[in-house]
């Protein structure tokens, strides 16, 4: 999931920057690190990167300068530039272990790719550092839900909005806990706080089109679908969920229209958990859209595919039974059957 830059860390590196300094190059660091933080704040990215540059250049040793390139590489959303982003919030802390705002993007990068334990010690350290701090204190509640934990998450993120009660992405996480928990209703009322905010992200609007496609209601899926596509083009997640509001009314151009923006050729992803499990994903809406066109070969070749990025999917392997039968493969359609059948047993 792309990290989104906000808006107070670039606000408080700002402020760091026009801390007065005792000398000239001091000074000037500030302030070519204070214009690095507006051109990111504007989406400046190519600008905030070279006044990185500079200043790391003259001073190899500045941890807000790390972290600000970091940042920046995140800022591109280029799956090629997540590990440059990682060495540079990580060189920042090795040089400034007290440098807040570094931990709490490491510990989100983490959260990201799929790395809920590095994610939960990143965020448990700095909270040593800001006890109660409720950045954190909120993200640790997702990272606890990640781990299996919504009721860890639900406390966490009370916590956090009982220190700060405009702070969006508790309303966020809390909605997700509500969902693992069962409590549909208290989910969508965190849900309705959150995408109500002005700082409201694409992952919220998405998460919230998931809940909608599960409860039937298309309409409202779309309109979510189509708000997180418009704050960020980017986003696969959003196209997918958009692709299955459509194979779920049985309009399969549509579906496999939106599946071709979500992975325009040549779109590379890093290798995570979390990108092989959206991969398959879309090969399988992929696959769906195929076969209610009665194009039972190219489905059967995406539901292989999403089989390759996740072999652990039971019905995935039903589908290809089915197909397979169509085709009249019974020996093929027999050993997804077999194979189905043990995964739905090991899931019991």
């Amino acid at each position: 999931m792309p990290l989104r830059i906000a808006v107070f860390l670039c606000a408080s590196a700002m402020t760091w920057a026009q801390t007065p300094r005792p000398d000239l190059q001091s000074q000037r660091q500030g302030a070519q690190l204070g214009a690095a933080s507006e051109h990111l704040q504007q989406g400046r990215v190519e600008q905030a990167i070279r006044e990185c540059k500079v200043v790391l250049a003259a001073d190899p040793r500045s941890a807000p300068a790390h972290m600000l390139l970091g940042l920046a590489y995140l800022a591109q959303r280029s799956s090629a530039m997540i590990g440059e982003a990682k060495a540079e919030l990580q060189q920042a802390l090795d040089l400034d272990p007290e440098l807040l705002w570094a931990r709490f993007y490491l510990a989100r990068l983490y959260l990201d790719l799929g790395l809920s334990e590095k994610a939960e010690e990143q965020l448990e350290r700095g909270l040593k550092q800001r006890p109660g701090f409720p950045t954190f204190l909120s993200l640790l509640g997702e990272v606890r839900r990640k781990l299996g934990d919504p009721g860890a998450s639900v406390e966490l993120n009370r916590k956090a909005l009982d220190a700060d009660a405009a702070m969006t992405p508790a309303h966020y996480f809390l909605a997700l806990a509500y969902l693992d928990l069962k409590q549909e209703q208290a989910s969508i009322a965190e849900f309705e706080k959150a995408i109500h905010s002005p700082s409201v992200t694409p992952e919220m609007y998405n998460a919230l089109a998931s809940l909608y496609i599960k409860r039937g209601q298309f309409a409202e899926a779309e309109d979510f679908c189509r708000k997180a596509i418009a704050l960020d083009r980017s986003r696969p997640d959003a196209y997918l969920n958009l692709a299955r509001v459509y194979n779920a009314q049985h309009a399969s151009d549509k579906a496999l229209e939106v599946l071709r923006a979500a992975l325009p050729e040549g779109k590379e992803f890093p290798v995570s958990e979390y990108y092989q499990g959206l991969q398959a994903d879309l090969a399988v809406e992929r696959g769906a859209a195929y076969t209610a066109k009665k194009m039972y070969a190219l489905a059967i070749d995406e539901y292989a595919r999403a089989l390759d990025f996740d072999p652990r999917r039971a019905l995935v392997h039903r589908r290809l039974a089915e197909l397979y039968v169509q085709k009249g493969d019974a020996a093929s359609a027999a050993l997804h059957t077999k194979e189905a059948e043990k995964l739905e047993k090991g899931q019991r």
